[in-house]
């Protein structure tokens, strides 16, 4: 079964994820981006599900610091996430994101068709 890296501070949020997921993939919760990059280098997961608003260091911040690591370069990584204005999904593709799933999650088969696609 393929692991995902599940960074969300919000509860709730990942408590969604993993519901929706767990039928199919091993989830790694991390609730900060700096635990995330901590627990990457023990645990490499597959692809990383990575909220853009995370106290501390921020989404982009962290997936920053993930593609300056040899290690953890080629991971594909989703900004999951609530900003969803007009041109957020470029923005977002153009720091280096692999794709982008918008929250609140309405449609459980855009998340599972967009982790598919990158795995």
């Amino acid at each position: 079964m393929k692991t995902i890296g599940l960074v969300e501070d919000n509860p709730d949020n990942r408590l969604l994820v993993k519901v929706i997921l767990e039928d199919q993939f091993d989830i790694i919760e991390y609730e900060t981006g700096r635990e995330a990059l901590d627990g990457f280098k023990m645990n490499k997961p597959d692809l990383v599900l990575l909220d853009i608003s995370l106290p501390e260091m921020d989404g982009p911040e962290v997936l920053q610091h993930m593609r300056a690591d040899e290690n953890l370069r080629g991971l594909p990584v989703i900004a999951l996430t609530a900003h969803a204005m007009t041109g957020d999904r470029e923005k977002y593709l153009a720091m280096g994101f692999n794709d982008y799933v918008t929250k609140p999650i309405v449609d459980e088969e855009i998340l599972i068709s967009t982790i598919d696609k990158w795995l």
